[in-house]
């Protein structure tokens, strides 16, 4: 392990900041209006990472299973605001079956790789238990809104396949089979791409990060890989709860589908 870690000063970190304004030139050469978001993105990154920052470091100091647990929550819940909102549909109320079903599949994932891969003692150690799923969280929450808005799009525009089959004496669940196919497929397709080109294309995060910090490469490796394959497991777990919980909403009464043609959107 290297003797120490390179520490970068507040004057290096503004200097990190030529790049946002160089994007920002570009922006106002091109009239591509992208200074507002520019300007926020950078101020919102800059406040909640050193937010998170002191969080961490006083829930690491505190090592206490229930303040670990309840962060895990609170990461979880705005998770699922926020595919929420990606994704906003008049018709379909489905929060609390988001919520619900990322806590199940995250604390799960979670649990198997810290107690059982990496054998973390105790499981929800905090140096642990946070960052890895945090990953988890983060990640998987991409997946989960792709895979619903694909599953309530295809719905919508083949609403007329689904009325046939439903008459034809079909039951909801045979009659939007292929959707949810159609939606798990392309939540997971991302985390599969990742996978086949980790350690060709680009090296993850976590391990540069381990990396930088002094880390022995092939220590790296390893917690890498349990990342990779645990994000895949998250995310067709997680993915395939809230698809199938939100496609039970999406019909009514007698099974009619409640999903009207358009986009359905705010």
């Amino acid at each position: 392990m290297e003797p120490g870690v390179i520490q970068i000063g507040w004057g290096q970190l503004a200097l990190g900041f030529v790049f946002v304004l160089a994007a920002g030139v570009a922006s106002l050469y091109h009239a591509l209006k992208l200074e507002r978001d520019l300007i926020v993105g950078a101020v919102r990154t800059f406040v909640q990472l050193f937010i998170l920052g002191y969080v961490l470091k006083y829930v690491f100091g505190l090592d206490n299973q229930w303040l670990v647990l309840g962060l895990f929550c609170v990461m979880t819940l705005f998770a699922a605001w926020t595919v929420r909102g990606r994704v906003r549909e008049r018709r379909i109320s489905f929060f609390w079956p988001i919520l619900v079903s990322m806590i199940l599949s995250y604390a799960l994932v979670s649990f198997v790789v810290t107690q059982v891969v990496i054998g973390v003692e105790p499981w929800w150690r905090p140096r642990y238990f946070i960052p890895l799923s945090g990953m988890v969280i983060g990640n998987s929450m991409n997946a989960i809104a792709v895979a619903l808005e694909r599953l309530l799009s295809e719905l919508r525009e083949r609403r007329a396949v689904v009325e046939m089959m439903l008459c034809h004496g079909a039951d909801y669940k045979e009659a939007s089979r292929d959707m949810v196919g159609n939606a798990m497929r392309a939540g997971m397709i991302p985390s599969i791409n990742s996978m086949m080109a980790a350690g060709v294309v680009f090296i993850p995060g976590m391990m540069t990060g381990q990396i930088l910090a002094g880390a022995d490469p092939l220590i790296a490796v390893r917690y890498q890989i349990v990342v990779m394959v645990m994000l895949v497991g998250s995310t067709a777990i997680g993915s395939l709860l809230v698809v199938l919980q939100v496609r039970k909403r999406c019909f009514g009464p007698g099974q009619r589908l409640l999903l009207g043609p358009g986009r359905g959107r705010v």
